[in-house]
């Protein structure tokens, strides 16, 4: 299936490890020019160099995306190498685990900042340039919290939340500039996050991830690539009427309708 990707340019947040190199390196495969930001220089370059051996067309950028700076930055400079920008994938990554009582207000600022207002914030830098956009997307990265809250997850829970009625309420404010907004919301996918809330569990006494595949339908943990696929039709001509939506990527773990 052509998906239409050749020459766009895209954004992934994130992109150093996990399922934001996947995206990265998946896009990429489709023919787009791909931007990734992340923390770490030395991940990212690591993942940039990894990727251009494989022929993609790579900018990597240091970036905190919790500071307004580096994303006016990064937004900026993508601009100014290939022109403009058609695909934004908000992939910030989640707060820590904990519950309500272990957590200060100092824990919610910082969760409030890397897993909303970074969101906003992008959302806002990339929009002029998504608008000159023959086909603007906004992809978010979840989680399937959204749909059914986890267990000593209550910042992603109320977070996540909150990002996934941003992108409803944007949809339908940018469905007339063309500019899709959809929200990706993995399962149990093998990235060291899920092994970052295993740990948490473990401590707790609770199910580990080799216990957790006996609740996913499928009876597997998903992996990085499996979502970029996902998130590469969402970014695709093919899915230009998808706009809006809120979609597990789960193996059918998530019980809800």
């Amino acid at each position: 299936m052509d998906l239409g990707l050749t020459g766009k340019v895209a954004l992934v947040t994130g992109g150093s490890r996990g399922i934001g190199r996947a995206i990265a390196a998946v896009l990429a495969r489709e023919g787009v020019r791909v931007a990734i930001c992340a923390r770490s220089e030395k991940a990212l370059q690591a993942t940039a160099d990894a990727l251009r051996k494989d022929g993609a067309e790579i900018y990597a950028a240091t970036a905190d995306i919790s500071n307004q700076g580096d994303i006016e930055r990064v937004i900026a400079d993508v601009v100014a190498r290939w022109g403009g920008l058609d695909i934004l994938v908000n992939n910030a990554g989640g707060p820590p685990p904990g519950r309500f009582d272990a957590l200060e207000d100092g824990n919610w600022h910082s969760a409030v900042e890397l897993s909303l207002m970074s969101t906003v914030r992008m959302i806002r830098a990339a929009l002029p340039h998504l608008r000159q956009s023959a086909a603007g997307r906004i992809i978010n990265i979840l989680s399937t919290s959204v749909r059914e809250p986890l267990d000593g997850m209550i910042l992603s829970n109320s977070l996540r939340a909150a990002v996934a009625g941003l992108a409803k309420t944007m949809s339908r404010e940018l469905g007339a500039a063309r500019i899709t907004v959809n929200n990706v919301c993995p399962g149990h996918v093998m990235t060291a996050r899920l092994r970052e809330i295993a740990a948490f569990r473990a401590a707790e006494g609770k199910l580990d991830v080799r216990g957790a595949t006996d609740a996913i339908p499928l009876q597997r943990l998903g992996q990085p690539d499996e979502v970029a696929d996902l998130v590469s039709f969402l970014a695709s001509a093919r899915a230009a009427y998808i706009t809006g939506a809120t979609i597990p990527i789960d193996g059918g773990s998530t019980v809800s309708i």
